[in-house]
């Protein structure tokens, strides 16, 4: 079994480890208290916080240990907030932040900066979001999700210029290095660099106004109130200093590994998009979305095959909406797959990993119906070189309509025309081309369908695709930007939206 989903969580280091051990022998008394075994204690509690200071690049009365990584955002937030109160109640963040810092954020008069199909905020753009009332920006260091680095350094250095505080979620890198810039907020989770969960950081530096928002407590600067979980304090810090040290070296190895699954996945699948920096990213990470696939079926399949990966497929998410960051960056959120190598991984078990995923990603689009679609050097997905169709009615002036597929259909034909149930004839018009119902289907289906009928249609001609599905709103513009057709727009329909595509090859 390969574990490949080292964002989300890292496996507990073996210094760590040590460490916990150590600790719960050593650090189990009140270090607030005057007597040998709280001195003990405190002592411990004292190195721990010098150690992580040390890999962080602040101050140790700067930093404060937390619950959690989300809790540090949570009170880093509200705290920033409260102490600029004065200033405004106006907040600058990427669209592509943690959803803790969006959450949290939300109840402010909150800017959302947009990125490009990278991920990656402008600098500029960062920069002018800010104004006279605002009183925190937020940008993350990396993000969690495709790996892509954010211009932290420009942004602090606009932060400055304004007089705005900015505060970085440094989760996703500061198991690689310390954040550059001249950030005055920051916060980390320990279980992403190999410590044990439960442990996370938040540093305000020195002269950044921040008035704790929990109730009155002497421990941790009042920033987390409650007894310091000490054992596992002193495994983080011991982790992070110890990943530091081969940071340097498994950084180099993992994104030469990375640079071969980027270049290996789109040759060995067909449909493949693979997101992200290519350059501007971590070392370990890489992202990529399959056309006509369903997440969660993917990532089952891959289990089967051995291997742990990650995904933001609207299909993996209870709410059935698409990750909120590849909304952003505009790109396929279908199918999607995040691989993030752990520290001693082999190109052996990259090797392997590329040797099962055709397969894989061939038997999950055969179960959906989507090995009859044309691929995009025209051999069909999986199946047959190209979809039945219907091109006795496709052509007409009018709107000819097709009922989309139904769940996992027994073959991967095409639909079966039918006529437009009456709540939906209002999305129809002259001229408007053939029309596919795939209301009531979640994604792949309704951009199967569109791909299914698409050549049915003359060069020129329209597809019109109607769905309530929200990845629909993303993955149909996503499929012709990946296949060469025109995203002509949306409309509303009495139920969902109505997509309409052009052909133009």
């Amino acid at each position: 079994m390969s574990y490949f989903d080292m964002a989300s969580a890292a496996p507990l280091h073996p210094v760590a480890r040590q460490a916990l051990v150590a600790a719960l022998d050593e650090g189990w008394a009140d270090p607030a208290r005057l007597y040998r075994e709280g001195r003990r204690a405190r002592l411990l509690l004292d190195a721990a916080r010098e150690a992580a200071a040390d890999a962080v690049g602040c101050r140790p009365d700067e930093l404060a240990f937390t619950p959690s990584g989300t809790r540090a955002l949570h009170s880093a937030i509200a705290g920033a907030a409260a102490g600029r109160r004065r200033t405004g109640r106006h907040m600058v963040v990427s669209a592509v932040e943690h959803s803790a810092v969006l959450h949290a954020a939300a109840p402010y008069d909150t800017t959302e900066v947009g990125v490009d199909r990278t991920g990656r905020v402008d600098p500029a753009a960062f920069a002018a979001a800010l104004r006279a009332g605002t009183a925190l920006a937020c940008l993350q260091s990396a993000n969690h999700e495709v790996g892509t680095l954010q211009p932290v350094a420009a942004a602090a250095e606009a932060c400055r210029a304004a007089g705005v505080p900015l505060l970085v979620d440094a989760a996703q890198s500061l198991a690689w290095g310390p954040v550059e810039g001249g950030w005055s907020l920051l916060a980390g989770s320990a279980h992403k660099w190999g410590g044990p969960p439960g442990v996370g950081l938040l540093v305000v530096r020195k002269g950044t106004r921040f008035a704790p928002q929990e109730p009155a407590d002497e421990r941790e600067s009042g920033r987390a109130p409650g007894f310091e979980n000490l054992p596992a304090i002193v495994a983080a810090a011991a982790s992070l200093r110890a990943v530091r040290a081969e940071a340097a070296a498994e950084a180099a190895r993992l994104s030469a590994l990375v640079d071969v699954i980027r270049m290996r996945v789109p040759q060995l699948v067909p449909d493949v998009e693979v997101v992200g920096s290519e350059r501007e990213r971590l070392p370990h990470l890489v992202t990529f979305s399959c056309l006509y696939v369903d997440g969660e079926a993917l990532l089952s399949g891959l289990d089967r095959a051995g291997f742990s990966v990650s995904s933001g497929s609207s299909c993996t998410s209870s709410t059935l909406t698409p990750s909120h960051v590849l909304r952003a960056m505009g790109v396929l959120s279908e199918g999607n797959v995040r691989v993030s190598l752990p520290p001693g991984t082999l190109a052996e078990d990259v090797e392997h990993f590329l040797a099962v995923l055709p397969q894989v990603v061939a038997d999950v689009r055969a179960h959906s119906g989507a090995d009859a679609v044309p691929a995009a050097n025209g051999r069909a997905g999986a199946g047959s070189s190209q979809a039945p169709g219907t091109a006795a009615t496709s052509g007409t002036p009018d709107a000819s309509v097709i009922s989309g597929t139904t769940g996992v259909p027994d073959t991967g034909g095409a639909p079966e025309a039918a006529a437009v149930p009456e709540a939906d004839a209002s999305t129809t018009e002259p001229g408007a081309g053939l029309v596919v119902d795939s209301l009531g289907k979640r994604c792949p289906i309704p951009v199967i369908d569109l791909a299914r009928v698409i050549g049915e249609v003359p060069v020129g001609g329209l597809v019109t695709v109607l769905s309530d599905d929200e990845a629909a709103r993303l993955d149909i513009p996503a499929w012709c930007a990946m296949r060469d057709q025109e995203y002509v727009g949306e409309r509303p329909a009495e139920r969902g939206a109505a997509y309409v595509v052009r052909r133009r090859v």
